[in-house]
């Protein structure tokens, strides 16, 4: 069933009842064409609306050996970056701002979906890849994990999603700018002194894959209702004020305290053995 979500490049598999793993694998370095990326968005968006998948928690990883992602393919960033044509600046820039938030609405896809992602960083992570993993919930790096806003090496500040996360994620806002400006290389040991990543798994891909799925198998054993309201409410508190978070977590929960999820889990606790929970997105008959 997980594979029917697949795509050329994105490999959708289902390694432990409902914990789905997308890979990337568009080689030879996992850069990315506007296929790619509008290839990646509809992943996500599959995943999250279809009746056909039970998803409780994802993991974006690589299918590639050494590499997440070489971020934007220099190749096609001539396509990317044309103008449609509009000799007048007032009208490229019309085509080019439409063009760009697509791109961000792609990219943007994990933050959507109702349940976490979890992103497992191996290898080289770069311009792209720091603003993809951005949007995940989770991030953990092995420790061979090499990352870098590259974007001003090419002359662009980066505009698909690391300046506007990256501040609200960092401990750090003096090493966050140190980075953002420069654009130099730094380590998993720097992603985490930074806090970007939460975790850093000694080896490569394979044991920061295994490493994030034992996290994805807790998390897809609770209630989706409440990891989904969890999600949900994190990322209200982030973009708004305490008070303001806390109208619309009493919002929220005058709904969701209905669940019949909160009960099941009561009864099971007594039983001493695991909860079942109902799928989100309820199959069509």
């Amino acid at each position: 069933m997980a594979d029917s979500f697949s795509t050329p490049w994105i490999k959708v598999s289902e390694p432990h009842p409902h914990v789905y793993l997308i890979e990337l694998q568009r080689k030879p370095a996992n850069a990315f064409s506007e296929e790619f990326w509008v290839s990646y968005g509809k992943v996500f968006d599959d995943l999250r609306t279809s009746p056909k998948a039970d998803v409780r928690c994802a993991i974006l990883s690589s299918g590639l050996d050494r590499i997440f992602t070489a971020g934007l393919d220099i190749k096609s960033a001539g396509n990317i970056l044309a103008t449609d044509g509009h000799a007048d600046p007032a009208r490229a820039a019309h085509y080019l701002h439409d063009h760009i938030r697509a791109f961000q609405a792609a990219i943007r896809a994990p933050e959507r979906c109702h349940f976490p992602v979890i992103a497992a960083m191996h290898g080289h992570v770069i311009g792209l890849g720091v603003d993809m993993s951005s949007m995940c919930d989770v991030r953990y790096a092995a420790a061979d994990a090499r990352l870098s806003i590259k974007e001003v090496d090419i002359g662009l500040a980066a505009d698909i999603g690391t300046l506007a996360y990256l501040p609200k994620i960092a401990g750090n806002q003096s090493l966050a700018r140190e980075l953002a400006f420069s654009g130099r290389t730094f380590s998993a040991q720097e992603a985490q002194q930074l806090n970007f990543v939460s975790r850093i798994v000694p080896g490569s891909r394979a044991e920061v894959i295994i490493a994030a799925l034992d996290l994805a198998k807790a998390i897809a054993a609770k209630s989706p209702i409440a990891v989904a309201g969890t999600k949900r409410l994190l990322n209200h508190a982030r973009d708004n004020s305490v008070d303001a978070s806390l109208d619309y977590t009493v919002i929220w929960n005058s709904a969701m305290l209905q669940t019949k999820d909160i009960p099941d889990s009561l009864t099971a606790r007594q039983e001493k053995r695991a909860p079942q929970f109902a799928p989100l997105n309820k199959a069509k008959m």
